[in-house]
């Protein structure tokens, strides 16, 4: 049980570091405003893009917040990860879609061991 509480936060810290820490940049940092530009999203896709990742990082963060929430969150972390690879592969090259799916290989790990650890409570 210690080691899938390990495991969980590991991966959790992981993707919150690689996918999610960038999210207050989203709303001041002009590299990012003009890499959502360069892609082709509006402004107002980057700053909901952002306060939702936000909102997301807490909920997941938080141990009193409900099961369902998290479950809410980790679907919204994947579709976001994904979008951007998606994203990323038809605008840029192959190579430069990448980076999303570091985080997201993460989420899943911290999926599953979040299944795991709430089946031994």
């Amino acid at each position: 049980m210690k080691k899938n509480k390990i495991i969980y936060w590991t991966a959790t810290i992981l993707m919150l570091l690689s996918g999610v820490s960038t999210a207050p940049m989203y709303f001041t940092n002009p590299m990012f405003i003009e890499s959502f530009h360069h892609l082709g999203f509006p402004d107002y896709f980057r700053i909901e893009l952002g306060v939702f990742k936000i909102i997301g990082a807490i909920v997941l963060l938080l141990p009193m917040i409900p099961a369902k929430f998290k479950e809410w969150s980790y679907v919204g972390f994947a579709i976001a990860f994904i979008s951007a690879f998606i994203a990323h592969s038809v605008v840029d090259s192959f190579p430069a879609s990448i980076f999303p799916l570091i985080p997201l290989a993460f989420l899943v790990v911290s999926y599953i061991y979040f299944h795991k650890n709430l089946a031994t409570k």
